[in-house]
């Protein structure tokens, strides 16, 4: 069964950082692209940022772009995202997905961790 369990949400000012984790099982997790994707309140899913199975390459949305920096450690089957200069508009649920080959598409999805950004 495939399960992925993200952590490391909570509440920090503005400015501040965080880093989730998705620890992933049930696959081989070193065979697949990885994404992050975040709900704001009331918003439709947005796509953070992608890496390759290698890690070799990664992607961002350009609301991130410098800011975050997407991870993975396929010895520990685990996904970071580091999240750096936090805004209010940061603020959402972030989920850790499984990507299939379509660019935005995704099979699997974790439960989410909450991130709150506010002073």
């Amino acid at each position: 069964e495939v399960q992925l369990v993200e952590s490391g949400g909570g509440l920090v000012q503005p400015g501040g950082s965080l880093r989730l984790s998705c620890a992933a099982s049930g696959f081989t997790f070193g065979s697949y692209d990885m994404s992050w994707v975040r709900q704001a309140p009331g918003k439709g899913p947005e796509w953070v940022s992608r890496i390759d199975s290698g890690g070799g390459s990664t992607y961002y949305a350009d609301s991130v772009k410098g800011r975050f920096t997407i991870s993975r450690d396929n010895a520990k089957n685990t996904l970071y995202l580091q999240m750096n200069s936090l805004k209010p508009e940061d603020t959402a649920v972030y989920y850790c997905t499984r990507s299939l080959t379509t660019w935005s598409s995704y099979d699997y999805w974790g439960q989410g961790t909450q991130v709150t950004v506010s002073s």
